[in-house]
This record gives C-alpha cells, sequence and structure tokens, in this order.
C-alpha cells in the first residue's frame, strides 16, 4: 500500500474525498463544534478568528454568523468556492494559500485547525513551520484550537479495515502504521456508480508530549489537552486530542 506524501496538493483527491469527509451530517456539526471552542478558548465576537484549512468553511460560517470577524484559508480553490456560496452575504475573507505560507503578523485572536488538517507535509520542519506561522499570527495572548488523532488515540482504536456504506459510495478504508507510530498511511476504495477509485493520504501523529514540545518551540507559552472539544480529559476514554495553546 503506496501513499505519496505530495497527496494534499492533489486536487483530485480533494474532489474524490469531498463526499466522505464533508456530507450532510459532518456540516450540520458545525455549529455545536464552534460553541465549544469559543468556549474552550473563551473569545467573543467581534474577536478576529482564523480558520487554518477551513475546507468548505463550515466553521468559519458559524463564527461568521455569531458576529466573529473570520479570515479562512484553504489550498484547494474548489472548497473556498463551496465555502463563499455557503457564507451568503456573511463577511468572511477568503484566502486562497497554502498553511507554510500563510502568516500575518499579530492579526488574530483565535486560530484553528480542525478535522486531522495537520501533520500532511513531507517532514517534520514544515510542521513547525506551520504552527510557528499560528504562534506568528496571533496576538499576544491568543489562543489556538487544533483537533487531531492523537497516537494515544489511534494504539487504542487502531484497526487495519473497514467496510462502510456512505450514500451511493461503498467505502473500504485500509490503514498501515509507519514505524514507531511516526504517521499513518490510509487507502479509501470508493466503489460507486460510475466506477472504482482508489485515494491515499499519509498524515504525521503526535502524542500529546510531543505535540507539546512542538508548539512550545513555535512560540506558545501555555498548552494543555482535552480528549473532545466538550472538554473532556485526554485520558483512555478519549476518541480525539484537542489542544488549547496560548501565546
Amino acid at each position: 500500500m503506496e501513499s505519496r506524501r505530495d497527496w494534499h496538493e492533489d486536487d483530485e483527491f480533494w474532489e474524490l474525498a469531498e463526499p466522505l469527509m464533508f456530507d450532510d451530517i459532518r456540516m450540520q456539526g458545525a455549529l455545536p463544534d464552534v460553541e465549544h471552542v469559543i468556549a474552550l478558548a473563551q473569545v467573543e465576537p467581534p474577536a478576529s478568528v482564523l480558520d487554518l484549512c477551513c475546507g468548505p468553511g463550515r466553521h468559519s460560517v458559524e463564527f461568521a454568523r455569531k458576529g466573529f470577524t473570520v479570515t479562512g484559508v484553504d489550498r484547494t480553490a474548489r472548497y473556498l468556492e463551496r465555502a463563499r456560496k455557503a457564507a451568503g452575504g456573511l463577511p468572511v475573507e477568503w484566502v486562497h494559500e497554502d498553511a507554510r505560507r500563510f502568516v500575518r503578523p499579530e492579526r488574530f485572536d483565535l486560530a484553528i485547525n480542525m478535522y486531522t488538517s495537520f501533520g500532511y507535509f513531507e517532514s517534520p520542519e514544515e510542521d513547525l513551520l506551520v504552527a510557528s506561522n499560528l504562534a506568528q499570527s496571533l496576538k499576544p495572548g491568543g489562543a489556538l484550537v487544533m483537533q487531531l488523532v492523537g497516537k494515544e488515540v489511534i494504539v487504542k482504536r487502531f484497526v487495519e479495515r473497514t467496510w462502510e456504506q456512505r450514500g451511493d459510495i461503498t467505502l473500504l478504508q485500509e490503514h498501515r502504521l509507519h514505524s514507531n507510530f511516526s504517521a499513518i498511511e490510509n487507502r479509501w476504495t470508493l466503489q460507486t456508480k460510475s466506477g472504482v477509485k482508489e485515494i491515499g493520504f499519509v498524515v504525521r501523529l503526535y502524542a500529546a508530549t510531543e505535540m507539546k514540545a512542538l508548539l512550545h518551540q513555535a512560540g506558545f507559552s501555555s498548552v494543555r489537552f482535552f480528549g473532545s472539544l466538550e472538554g473532556l480529559p485526554y485520558d483512555q476514554t478519549a476518541l480525539r486530542m484537542i489542544v488549547v495553546a496560548r501565546k
């Protein structure tokens, strides 16, 4: 099973993955996500929010509806076009840019990076660059909220293969862990009315101690971990790694 490390720059990947990653259920779940993030970060409108790797804008739009000043950044043009349509007349700034290049010094009160949108790149140094860009883009005292799958969660929940039905798509997911739990390699086989397609992707994995060290190196002064956006502990019951870092 092979997956190119530059999969994140393949527009065909994002087009094929769109109905799986951003179906109606996930889009409708954005509002409670945003309400939990607001509570974790302790921010109020009209604070400025950076949604890095915003995808089709599901969180950006909900923040804007609540009166926040929002900038959504993504490298996939089709997602940004969908986000613009979803926003309607809401005053959201949409930026077509790579996370490794986007930085606006001391511009934002809150930055978010949701739905495991970190760890895509070839080297750990590029992850550090993204984290440093986030730290630089925050005002002093600003908060970063990240939603990831940590190594600790992967160890508990790992399965090599799953089948499921998503509307008209039959999806086979295959997973392989790289040595020392450094990354997870994923292969999706999609069977649709038009035929069978395969897409693959690799995401670097971090334990809480590793993520804390990286964020401190990037310029954050404090880092806390939770097991859910509701603020549950990051322990053996956690389903996600939620990071709340303060500049």
